[in-house]
């Protein structure tokens, strides 16, 4: 039998690592996943690594677990994708010393340090905060000297798996667009925001373009993953990026990427900023794109965890029909998501019903607030971004795992006024575009684009009014707790 051509795709994300062997065509031929395990580091109020060995070993696993589901193929190439701001240290030898995830905060407490933020968000595209990478890395130098005395450079999570497959250190442009140090207008490192962070610049990795191959697969990870001994090493990039890359979009297309975060990005060929210093301008995985981005936080992830209260043992097409099924909403929920126009996030949040309990109030009603939560705080963070840069078209793209509810879209093409698109690949969009990535790099054709529904905006004065409840929700949530 004939065995088919295929890629890995090696996707960190901030809950799970994921490994999928995919066709040149897209098509998922096998793929496994597990979740990260996360220590607190009790130097810092709010520190989280991950042990980077420990991370490897589950790579290799889920590597020949989907290579087993798989069947005959022929692997040409490897990539990787992951979370964002999420970095690896290395030591003066080349070996892996910490990792520390878009989650860890360990740089909280020196963010003060910074005398200009605004200069530093006119630079980078972002507001300085300690999600990013180089106040981790101030955060290491301050409390880690353990760490700091013997450490010589740090990649994205991504990078650092490229590295360990093929041998060669490097930064990727669209993850470099998320450590503070890097220039996103000029595309290149800067020694101004070096100096700001008091980092020295020769610690930064050499630059390199998505969707160009890095190098060969060393013999030792060639015989320990059992792939061929020329198997190349395609550079990829941010797991938002790749994800983006599956709908195909054209420049000043807008796509919501929907997975533990949602964020909503408008590609742009001008680098944008915002006078209000609410949004993010990042790098894409191009030549000359921009990423003009909006946030609106934590959503798929609650979405998930109500699913587990609620529905533990039904499929999500089980929760759909009861959804259809909801005549009158039963209640409006704020669940912490994050809007451009507000100062901080909202720690603390719930459900707000009619009391006493109404006997209409179901389990769907609590999946069909969340949702609401959700499709609400995209539309306040798409305003913030169409303010700033219009979008005129009458369409957006969706993508992701979050955007598998139905609801969900009809919510969000009636909150935006816009037609609602997905491809046939939404659910495994980041693998998608690690597909693309290698494509790209070894010149094979790309699979046809394929729209799997469009969702036209329906019941826009309906949706109107609960928008405005919700609102009236978020605004007590946030005077109780403020």
């Amino acid at each position: 039998m004939t065995s088919k051509e295929a890629y890995i795709v090696i996707d960190i994300g901030t809950g799970n690592v994921r490994v999928a062997v995919a066709s040149v065509t897209g098509e998922i031929l096998g793929i496994d996943r597990e979740n990260i395990i996360y220590h607190k580091d009790s130097n810092y109020p709010e520190a989280l690594y991950f042990e980077p060995e420990q991370l490897w070993e589950q790579v290799t696993g889920l590597t020949k677990k989907a290579l087993a589901q798989a069947g005959e193929v022929h692997i040409l190439a490897l990539t990787a994708t992951s979370q964002r701001e999420g970095i690896v240290l290395i030591d003066k030898n080349g070996e892996s010393q910490i990792g520390l995830p878009n989650i860890d905060h360990r740089g909280r407490e020196w963010e003060n340090l910074i005398d200009d933020k605004s200069y530093v968000y006119r630079l980078t595209g972002r507001y300085p905060t300690s999600l990013f990478s180089a106040m981790k890395i101030v955060g290491i130098r301050e409390a880690r000297k353990d760490i700091w005395s013997s450490f010589a450079t740090f990649m994205s999570i991504s990078d650092w798996i490229e590295y360990r497959l093929s041998g060669v250190i490097h930064y990727e442009h669209s993850q470099a667009s998320e450590t503070l140090l890097y220039d996103v207008e000029k595309k290149n490192w800067s020694t101004d925001l070096c100096r700001i962070f008091n980092i020295n610049p020769f610690i930064l990795p050499g630059l390199t373009a998505s969707g160009t191959i890095l190098g060969t697969i060393t013999k030792e990870q060639a015989a320990e993953l059992h792939v061929a001994a020329d198997a190349k090493v395609i550079v990829g990039g941010g797991d938002t990026q790749l994800a983006i890359m599956s709908t195909l979009p054209v420049t000043n297309d807008v796509v919501i990427v929907s997975g533990t975060t949602t964020p909503i990005i408008k590609l742009t060929h001008q680098y944008v900023t915002d006078k209000k210093e609410r949004t993010w301008t990042g790098r894409h995985t191009d030549e000359s794109s921009f990423m003009f981005e909006a946030n609106a936080g934590v959503t798929g992830l609650n979405y998930q965890r109500l699913k587990e209260i609620f529905y533990p043992n039904e499929g999500y097409d089980i929760i759909e029909k009861e959804l259809t099924e909801i005549s009158t909403f039963q209640c409006i929920a704020s669940l912490g998501s994050l809007l451009a126009d507000e100062k901080g996030p909202l720690t603390k949040g719930g459900f707000i019903f009619d009391a006493p309990v109404s006997h209409q109030l179901t389990r769907a009603s609590f999946v069909w607030a969340t949702l609401w939560d959700i499709a609400c705080s995209i539309c306040e963070n798409y305003r913030t971004l169409n303010e700033v840069s219009p979008h005129d078209q009458d369409y957006i793209w969706v993508c992701g795992g979050g955007v598998q509810s139905h609801t969900l879209r009809q919510f969000i093409a009636a909150l935006l006024n816009k037609k609602v698109m997905i491809r046939d690949n939404y659910r495994q969009s980041s693998v998608v575009g690690g597909v693309l990535i290698c494509n790209e790099a070894l010149g094979k054709e790309q699979p046809p684009a394929v729209t799997l529904e469009v969702v036209e905006p329906a019941e826009r004065a309906h949706y109107a009014t609960l928008y405005n409840e919700w609102k009236k929700t978020r605004s007590s949530f946030k005077e109780i707790f403020s």
